[in-house]
């Protein structure tokens, strides 16, 4: 059991507080001042966001703090999985803000959309999930987020498609935001560098452990997505 606060850990503790601080405190703003429905879904992705994180990442900051991570093993083990379903609630809302702001009625997509995010929340409730463990199935892993990596693709290319005017039907801003749906334009590249910084941690952090740094970008880019909500207001 290391105690000892060092450079790595003191950069978690600060890093992870401020986003938990950061993405609530954005969320509850954006909650409190949205005047359209698709203000509010931003606001409530954002609150859900941080919320969720919160249960994965307090528990990673008292092992930093402390350094006894046996005595948060639990508690690691089931903020992993939370946090993973709450993520995965968190693209489900944005792709409605998304339909929302291009004026789009995509039932079939939607449904793709929901069974996707059905399987993927199955799978990480599924007996067998080694959430806290450092010899964690890398199989399991890829498994669980295979969904999760095709709900990411549908969102990116719809806020490609109509966000960065690409549309192929004409766009209007519904919700009627002053930023309108110009305010969104990135939103696709931000979603794609999330699962850009993601990918390798899932794939090989467990033969190259510093590749979990990638979650502070990744973390970056959904900080990023929520302060494109308040280019809706």
């Amino acid at each position: 059991m290391d105690k000892k606060l060092n450079a790595p850990k003191i950069v978690e503790l600060v890093f992870d507080s401020v986003y938990l601080v950061t993405v609530i405190t954005l969320g509850i703003v954006l909650l409190i001042r949205a005047k359209t429905p698709a203000v509010f879904l931003f606001g409530a992705m954002a609150t859900e966001l941080g919320l969720g994180d919160a249960f994965h990442l307090v528990p990673r900051i008292l092992v930093a703090a402390t350094g006894d991570r046996p005595r948060f093993l639990k508690a690691l083990s089931r903020g992993k999985m939370i946090t993973s379903i709450t993520m995965t609630v968190f693209y489900v809302l944005l792709w409605h803000a998304g339909l929302l702001l291009f004026s789009l009625n995509l039932p079939v997509w939607t449904a793709v959309l929901y069974a996707l995010a059905v399987i993927r929340i199955l799978l990480c409730l599924a007996p067998g999930n080694d959430w806290a463990q450092e010899t964690e199935s890398l199989k399991g892993s890829i498994l669980r987020n295979i969904p999760f990596f095709l709900m990411g693709v549908m969102v990116i290319v719809l806020f490609a498609m109509y966000g960065a005017g690409i549309q192929t039907v004409p766009m209007q801003a519904a919700a009627g935001p002053a930023g309108g749906p110009e305010a969104v334009r990135f939103m696709w590249l931000a979603v794609l560098l999330s699962f850009a910084f993601y990918l390798p941690v899932v794939l090989w952090s467990r033969k190259v452990p510093k590749l979990g740094m990638l979650m502070l970008p990744k973390t970056c880019a959904y900080v990023w997505i929520v302060l494109m909500g308040f280019g809706l207001l």
